[in-house]
């Protein structure tokens, strides 16, 4: 029998390869900033067309490539970050396995020009789908510019797959967000479609998150800071009362590498135990800094997953520097219940020496000598003389006699469309079980609707009745609200502006960071907007429907499920009933939004079953 196995070819490797360097246009948009910033660049800019799918151009003022290096950077695991397995365990650079330009030039029509400082000539090479068009010398600016076109154009199916321009630009904010967070010190700008979107400059920690996350996220932030043996630890974390639903803002970095970790994750989690509202997630920024040889990067190609060497320490550690932080800053409620805080001395003056105070002494003062000049002090004020009360009422007539005279309609009269005898009293037909379900009787026995479920069902039915057949009413505020949002949540809500337009928003400005809202549905109350707001960007994390009935559909099930009533609130006889009548009165009363069963019924048949012997 002949033999069956053969080496591949170089450019099917690559796209395989790509397969799990290159997921979508982010990916491109990691790699290429990260070599931007192993190349010692201090200004990075990012062009984006088409949320990537187009372009994704960066250039950079780094080091640049000589030709050789230009030629041979495309290669498969050609890489300038290590020589040998050893230096996988002291890596100081973001790359270091030699694949992604590899990768993305099997996929993709790529642009490269590149010119070090001390050559007068750079290099300007064209590669589509591992094949090399031309290479030629340029003048060029020092550093490097690399332009990636027409994303997986030899694999199409990969294409489809990609999700609409709005998801896939949000991936791209996320990524960019992260490289810029990790390096304060390097200006980055980022164009979309012509439209600069950020401008970074070179700035403290706490003013690069700040000009990243709106300018509102200043008085959110609390330091923390350690340092010991295992771990050095800097950066911020949120006070409990700006804790939101969604985990957008919480960022790990180790030794400046963007990580996830459902196991720091937790860490600081448990330090902001007993002072977080159940199911609210707080924000962080967290640098850790640890010895290389401690950690292990080499586990999956987009190396967001870290092995550390003592993960319990780390744990005990980053926990109690974040507790003792919100505990330094008054942020966690203390023990003292009769401590006065006005008395507590400013965390900013604990290490200051107090000064001597001044004695000033007047020599010549002699309190005998008749001449001094004496001085009443003295707070008492004679009262000025005041008319007499009965004055206020000179002149005024005396018409007692008419008064006297006058009639009122003393008894108060009511009436009534049926006489007493026909008016039949209400039975109390509900009853509320642990606050979770409403017993009702039927005809044939009884039924147990969930209340929760049952009023998303009502809720629902009528927004969407608002955004589809006439807009809603919507109520006044006296003082307009102000909320702030990131630049990404701020594009999303300027697409779902009409949507929320039907359902009783009414929105004064958009500015770059925060909306003004002047009226609100009339189911809404003021202390809900900012939780339904979040709730509907939180749901709409993979974009919105291209649609308009499944994007009204999308938000009325959102905002539904935040205003339901929730289990554990009680409900007044009232209420009760005006939540089974308006179940019943749905087009699709059996099911919920999110189709999940609303009540259940019991026959009498079924309950005497239980009792039969």
């Amino acid at each position: 029998m002949s033999s069956i196995i053969q080496l591949l070819p170089d450019h099917v490797a690559n796209q395989i390869a790509a397969g799990e360097v290159v997921q979508r246009p982010a990916s491109v948009v990691k790699e290429l900033l990260e070599n931007a910033v192993d190349a010692r660049a201090t200004d990075i800019k990012l062009i984006l067309k088409d949320a990537g799918k187009a372009l994704v151009q960066v250039i950079d003022n780094g080091l640049g490539m000589s030709v050789t290096d230009a030629r041979l950077c495309f290669e498969r695991h050609a890489t300038s970050k290590i020589r040998q397995a050893e230096d996988l365990f002291s890596l100081h650079t973001k790359g270091f396995r030699g694949e992604a330009l590899a990768s993305i030039a099997a996929i993709a029509h790529v642009e490269m020009k590149t010119k070090q400082d001390q050559e007068e000539l750079g290099t300007h090479i064209i590669i589509e789908g591992s094949k090399f068009v031309s290479q030629d010398v340029a003048v060029l600016p020092t550093g490097t510019s690399f332009a990636v076109k027409s994303l997986f154009f030899n694999i199409p199916a990969r294409r489809n797959f990609l999700k609409s321009d709005t998801v896939e630009y949000r991936h791209i904010i996320d990524e960019f967000q992260r490289v810029a967070l990790a390096h304060s010190n390097i200006h980055f700008t980022f164009y979309h479609n012509g439209s600069e979107m950020f401008n970074l400059p070179p700035s403290t920690l706490r003013q690069r998150i700040v000009t990243i996350f709106s300018g509102k996220t200043n008085e959110k932030l609390v330091p923390v800071q350690e340092e010991t043996e295992i771990v050095t630890i800097q950066g911020f974390v949120s006070k409990p009362e700006f804790a939101k639903k969604n985990r957008g803002e919480q960022f790990f970095f180790v030794n400046d590498r963007f990580i996830k970790s459902g196991y720091l994750h937790h860490a600081v989690m448990a330090a902001y135990d007993g002072i977080l509202k159940d199911g609210a997630q707080p924000s962080y920024f967290l640098y850790l800094t640890v010895p290389p040889n401690t950690i292990d990067i080499n586990i999956h190609p987009t190396k967001t997953e870290i092995k550390f060497d003592d993960e319990h320490a780390l744990y005990a550690i980053l926990r109690a520097s974040i507790k003792h932080s919100l505990g330094q800053f008054n942020v966690a409620p203390v023990l003292d219940f009769d401590r006065d805080s006005n008395l507590d001395t400013p965390y900013h003056y604990k290490d200051l020496v107090g000064a001597t105070p001044t004695i000033q002494v007047d020599g010549n003062f002699n309190p005998f000598s008749e001449d001094t000049p004496s001085k009443q002090f003295s707070s008492y004020r004679k009262p000025e003389p005041t008319a007499n009360w009965e004055s206020l009422y000179v002149g005024l007539k005396q018409d007692t006699d008419e008064i006297g005279h006058l009639t009122f309609e003393n008894e108060e009269v009511t009436s009534s469309l049926f006489s007493d005898e026909e008016v039949e009293h209400s039975v109390h037909k509900t009853y509320q079980i642990h606050k979770k379900y409403i017993v009702s009787s039927i005809k044939s026995g009884m039924v147990i609707v969930d209340q929760q479920r049952a009023h998303q069902r009502v809720l629902y039915e009528q927004l969407l009745v608002n955004m589809t057949v006439h807009q809603a009413s919507s109520q006044q505020l006296l003082f307009p609200l102000n909320l702030f949002f990131s630049s990404s949540e701020m594009e999303l809500i300027s697409d779902l502006q009409l949507s929320l337009r039907n359902t009783g928003f009414v929105f004064e400005e958009n500015n770059t960071d925060h909306i003004v809202i002047s009226g609100i549905p009339v189911n809404v109350t003021e202390s809900e907007v900012s939780l339904v707001l979040e709730q509907l960007l939180s749901d709409l994390q993979d974009g919105i429907p291209e649609s308009s009935f499944s994007q009204n559909d999308t938000i009325a099930k959102s905002m539904a499920k935040s205003l339901a009533v929730k289990t554990g609130t009680h409900l007044t006889e009232k209420e009760q009933e005006n939540l089974v009548n308006g179940l019943f009165a749905c087009k699709d009363p059996n099911v919920s939004p999110f189709q999940k069963p609303t009540f259940i019924t019991m026959r009498v048949e079924d309950i005497d079953k239980k009792f039969a012997l």
